[in-house]
This record gives structure tokens, C-alpha cells and sequence, in this order.
């Protein structure tokens, strides 16, 4: 199949391009590398654009008449979404109704949503399925909502079908080494722990340590990017073999906390970590797991690396390789300065 990856060249995007390539597919990625990276996008078409510009979308749907698109352009901080609204609204919302309007002009009509456990708020009750009900805390949250009821309507209206995907805990790094976490400001838990393990960072800061948990700090379900992006696959082949619209949770359905995600970075890298406690932040809750169930045996996906160690190992692996071409840019500017210099003073 011809995909479209929208956001291609962030985090998740660019795995997702890497394992549609694999697979043989033929891959288009729009990124405005505003928080990807363009050589993270190791293959196919890039087109560098964004889903505020009609013009440039019509342009490529028209030149390149995608069969699917899989969506990963979005903002995704929690805390920003809650200062900026306005921004999150924009580039969730209105552009993401930019990129389905576009589609249905060319009658694409085939779509993968990358949504969020944030659309469920705080849990009512754990693991979390996908009947729990929507009571999203945050801008960031309620945009993504807002998506998901948009495509209900679309594929009533239009015959629009979608899947809906909401994550958990995205985590780790390609097993091959070739892509990981670039986020800059980085706040994802498990990269944080590492960058201290590894000295990038002087600590790691942990919110509250007297939650109603086995050893008093928050638990989250991580679940290993590969596995997300074999999800998504998944997806794809579900809506080519005629599957109808869904919505689907994924996750491991197994709940580690922080103070497991700092044990495990401290044995897998064998480097100790500084941490500093502080309060609970508001909103946190005490557990956040998936039901991932219905993903399994409608779509037929498992995910492979369930493990913590082989989660915070690939992502170890990604940090060691990022300080190894830092280190030998370094040099290298270190060589061309001094070389120019005496060049210079000749």
C-alpha cells in the first residue's frame, strides 16, 4: 500500500515509517519539523509541510493519492496544553480537521488516529477498558476527544472509516539502535531517568512517594514503541480486510512504578541515579493501566517486549549511541577550530 505518515519524523512517526518500509509498503511522510527530526525518516518520500496549509495538502494527496493515512502530528504535553489551550486547540483540532477534509476531497478514506489515555481523565476504576467513561482533565485530552467524536460523525456522514488508538505510556527505543526519544524539553519518565543515569542530567525528581501502591509511588503502563507501531499495523490490515470504525487501548496491562523504572534504568546501565522527592503534583493519580483485551483479539496484536528490561535496555541503548555521535561531533569541532585557527594566525 502508498501510506501518508503525518508527523513522520517525530518519535513514534518515524518508528511507524521504519516498520511500514520494512513491511514493503510504500511510505509519503509530511512533517513541519517543528519537533521531529528530518533524518529520523529513514526511507521513502519526505515532504516538509503542515496541516494548516491547505494548499499544500490538497498538493499532496493530489501528486501522491495515498490509500491510508496515519495521523501522529500533534501536540502532546499535558501541562503546556493547560497554559497554551489556544495552540492545542489549533493543531489538534483545526488542523486535524484540515488533514480529513483534504482526504475526503480525494477520496481517501481510510484513516489511524494516534489518541491518548488522557481522553479518560482521572480512572474510575483500573485496568482501564475502553467503555470507562471520558472525563478528560486537560486541553491536551479534550482535543484528542474532540477527534475521536469528529471521526464518529465523518463515518456516518461519509463512510469515513477510522481506528482510534489510545496510548498509554509510549516508551523504549528501535531494538536495531537506529531511532529513539528526541524530545527536547525531554518529559517523558523513563529517557529522564536515563539522561541522569548517563549524566546528561544532574537527578531525577520524583512527585510524591506515598501513594497507595506497593512501594508508594505512581504506577504507569508502558508499553514498548515497536509494539505500539506493530499496532498500528495491525490496524492498517484490519481496515483493508473491511474492519469498521473502532476505538482501541493499548497498553501492556502491566502497571510499573517509578521507583521499578529508576531500580531498572540503575541495573540495566549500572550507573547510580541521584533523586530528589517532592509533593504529589496535582492530577496525578495513583494508577494508570490498560485493558488492552479488545486490541488482541479484534486487530490479533500482541505485543512482544512486555518486559520493563528490555523496554529501558533498547532505550539505554539509543541514549549510549546519541552521547557516542555527540561525543565524536564534538571532536570534530574541536579539530576544524583548531586547525582554522593556526590557519588564521599563518
Amino acid at each position: 500500500m502508498k501510506i501518508l505518515v503525518v508527523g513522520g519524523a517525530g518519535y513514534i512517526g518515524s518508528h511507524m515509517v521504519k516498520m511500514l518500509l520494512g513491511k514493503g509498503h510504500e511510505v509519503i511522510t509530511l512533517d513541519n519539523l517543528s519537533n521531529g527530526h528530518r533524518d529520523a525518516v529513514l526511507g521513502g518520500v519526505f515532504v516538509e509541510g503542515d496541516l494548516a496549509n491547505i494548499e499544500c495538502l490538497n498538493e499532496l494527496f493530489d501528486r501522491h493519492r495515498p490509500e491510508a493515512v496515519m495521523h501522529f502530528a500533534s501536540f502532546i504535553q499535558v501541562g503546556e496544553s493547560v497554559k497554551k489551550p489556544d495552540i492545542y486547540y489549533q493543531n489538534n483540532v483545526c488542523n486535524t480537521l484540515n488533514l480529513l477534509n483534504s482526504m475526503l476531497k480525494f477520496g481517501i478514506k481510510k484513516f489511524i488516529f494516534s489518541s491518548t489515555a488522557a481522553v479518560f481523565g482521572e480512572p474510575e476504576y483500573v485496568p482501564i477498558d475502553e467503555l470507562h467513561p471520558h472525563k478528560p482533565m486537560n486541553p491536551y485530552g479534550r482535543s484528542k476527544l474532540i477527534i475521536e467524536q469528529v471521526l464518529a460523525d465523518y463515518d456516518k456522514a461519509f463512510d469515513f472509516r477510522f481506528l482510534c488508538l489510545r496510548y498509554f505510556n509510549a516508551a523504549g527505543a528501535d531494538p536495531e539502535g537506529q531511532l529513539g526519544e528526541r524530545h527536547e524539553p525531554e518529559t517523558h519518565l523513563i529517557p529522564l531517568v536515563i539522561q541522569a543515569a548517563s549524566g546528561r542530567r544532574n537527578n531525577i525528581q520524583v512527585f510524591g512517594s506515598d501513594y497507595d501502591t506497593p512501594d508508594g509511588t505512581c504506577i504507569r503502563d508502558y508499553i514498548h514503541i515497536t509494539d505500539l507501531c506493530s499496532a498500528h499495523l495491525a490496524a492498517l490490515e484490519y481496515l483493508n480486510e473491511g474492519g469498521h470504525s473502532d476505538l482501541f487501548n493499548l497498553g501492556n496491562g502491566i502497571g510499573f512504578s517509578v521507583q521499578e523504572i529508576i531500580d531498572t534504568v540503575k541495573k540495566v546501565s549500572g550507573k547510580e541515579v541521584s533523586v530528589i522527592h517532592g509533593p504529589r503534583r496535582e492530577g496525578d493519580p495513583a494508577r494508570l493501566v490498560a485493558d488492552s483485551q479488545r486490541a488482541k483479539s479484534v486487530l490479533h496484536w500482541l505485543p512482544n517486549y512486555t518486559e520493563l528490561e528490555s523496554i529501558v535496555s533498547h532505550a539505554w541503548l539509543w541514549e549510549m549511541k546519541r552521547q557516542l555521535l555527540s561525543d565524536e561531533f564534538d571532536a570534530s569541532v574541536i579539530s576544524y577550530s583548531a586547525s582554522d585557527a593556526v590557519d588564521h594566525v599563518m
